[in-house]
């Protein structure tokens, strides 16, 4: 199964491109910068050079399954957030329709459903967020939209929280190293699918947290 990862250069795409050789998929990685290419192979990927802000059709080709993990950050300027969080991610949702491409799994952001419960400074961030994920959910692709809290750089537990809506302490974070790991965990489960949920750390493994959305 060919997984195209959208974004795999950032620091959750680089650990899914070599989970995903690790179980058995064939790793799509897409960068716009060719100087990638080699880090990208030695983690496992077959390299794609496309570019979210221009014609990247070619990217799709003989894709079975697209991850969307790209991301400005919450910390860059609304510009460069509308084009890649919005507007590159609209793009990417008609592309595989056009494609007949079918699986599309999103990694979304907790509060994108509700930009103004976030910082000032990052409503423009979840407000893309958001207006992505409402684009996906109006498709008849079968979509798992991700929408993990505050991301952090340490090693993973293996061990989440998973649910529509997570209640009681939503600032525990969750490891990037967890998030890779669910988003390969659901490739493959089709009770996610057409499903958004939130995601932080917590006390279920992940393929029995998967398994109970």
């Amino acid at each position: 199964m060919n997984v195209l990862v959208v974004g795999s250069h950032g620091k959750i795409g680089k650990q899914v491109v070599s989970l995903l050789g690790q179980k058995g998929f064939h790793p799509v990685a897409m960068i716009r910068d060719k100087n990638q290419t080699e880090e990208m192979e030695a983690l496992g990927g077959e390299v794609v050079l496309a570019d979210l802000e221009e014609d990247f059709s070619h990217a799709l080709e003989n894709v079975d399954v697209i991850v969307f993990t790209a991301g400005s950050g919450g910390h860059t300027g609304s510009d460069k957030t509308e084009l890649v969080d919005r507007l590159g991610a609209i793009k990417m949702i008609e592309a595989a329709e056009r494609k007949g491409i079918d699986r599309f799994i999103m990694v979304s952001s907790m509060n994108a459903d509700a930009p103004e419960k976030g910082p000032e400074s990052m409503r423009h961030y979840y407000q893309a967020k958001g207006d992505a994920d409402e684009k996906l959910a109006s498709t008849r692709l079968n979509y798992t939209i991700i929408r993990p809290g505050r991301l952090l750089d340490v090693p993973g537990t293996g061990k989440i929280q998973a649910a529509e809506r997570i209640t009681g302490d939503r600032t525990v974070g969750i490891p990037r190293a967890d998030v890779a790991q669910v988003i390969v965990a659901v490739i493959n489960a089709e009770n996610t699918y057409r499903k958004t949920f939130e995601l932080l750390s917590g006390e279920t493994p992940v393929e029995e947290a998967v398994g109970s959305l």
